[in-house]
């Protein structure tokens, strides 16, 4: 990898990942270790720090549960290597992850994809209902989207998005 890629987290369903087979999946917004993220958690090492963005991902990825109600409830993040000129500047909030990208994110680009397990799909289903509350403060709602962060995603390789569509 040279310093002119940066690792991407874009958020995403099962559904979406189709896309990439074709076209790519379409520009979004997407995380990234942002320098406001660094500055935010300077005690942060780089991995603490990509975990926090792709962990931020994975909340957005419940959104778009939300707005896909016939989407299987898992949560998928996919990570990948883009040039720096196709990833645009977040909102610049200090501790921001997020990133805006200027173009379709291709099959080729994909490091990996991070998919819940099927054992997650309750508490993912009861947080995609709630994520917007929480994110507005609800209490009761942040518990119930934590319940669902509780979950790891697991990890798939690119070379086995053939088999994780036909599984879903």
């Amino acid at each position: 990898m040279t310093d002119k890629h940066v690792r991407v987290y874009v958020p995403a369903t099962v559904p979406m990942l189709s896309l990439l087979r074709g076209a790519g999946l379409p520009a979004a917004s997407a995380h990234a270790v942002t320098p406001a993220l660094r500055e935010w958690y300077a005690e942060g090492d780089e991995e603490e720090l990509e975990y926090v963005a792709f962990t931020r991902a994975a909340q957005d990825a419940l959104q778009l549960l939300q707005a896909d109600s016939a989407a299987p409830r898992r949560r998928v993040v996919v990570s990948v290597d883009l040039p720096a000129t196709t990833v645009g500047r977040g909102d610049g909030d200090l501790g921001s992850s997020t990133v805006e990208l200027t173009g379709r994110v291709p099959v080729a680009a994909v490091a990996a994809i991070h998919v819940d397990g099927v054992d997650a799909a309750k508490d993912v289903t009861a947080a995609a209902a709630t994520v917007n509350e929480a994110l507005a403060g609800d209490a009761d709602a942040q518990f119930t989207v934590d319940a669902a962060e509780d979950h790891e995603l697991e990890w798939y390789d690119v070379t086995e998005l053939d088999q994780l569509l036909d599984q879903s």
